[in-house]
């Protein structure tokens, strides 16, 4: 585990969010995922991925503002706060400035997200 490691996960994980790639998500998200967005809502993997599947959620820019990471052993934390822009299925644009805590797992050599929080930064 290392930072470079790291950034190329986040990097990616951001590249699958901004294409809607549900393959590259199954992949990057750990089947054990609790996931707190930013409404406080608790989602499971299949949740989070099923808002890109259904395209109920259309992101279409993630620009990184800020990021820290922490290594830990097998495990790495990410603060990470971005500029969001994006719409809902229902036309609604939505955008802004949010901070995600992401735990980062090492599974066989491949990180996995096992843990992410998401809240509004206003």
């Amino acid at each position: 585990m290392n930072q470079a490691k790291v950034i190329e996960y986040e990097e990616m994980l951001r590249s699958a969010i901004l294409s809607s790639n549900v393959e590259l998500l199954e992949e990057l998200l750990s089947d054990e995922l609790i996931f707190v967005n930013h409404l406080g809502q608790r989602l499971s993997k299949e949740e989070d991925i099923d808002t890109y599947r259904s395209k109920s959620l259309d992101i279409t820019g993630i620009e990184v503002l800020e990021q820290e990471i922490k290594l830990f052993q097998e495990l790495a934390v990410t603060v990470t706060k971005v500029a969001v822009n994006g719409s809902l299925a229902t036309g609604e644009a939505l955008g802004g400035e949010y901070s995600y805590t992401r735990v980062w797992k090492d599974v066989g050599g491949k990180l996995k997200v096992v843990s992410c929080h998401s809240s509004s930064s206003v």
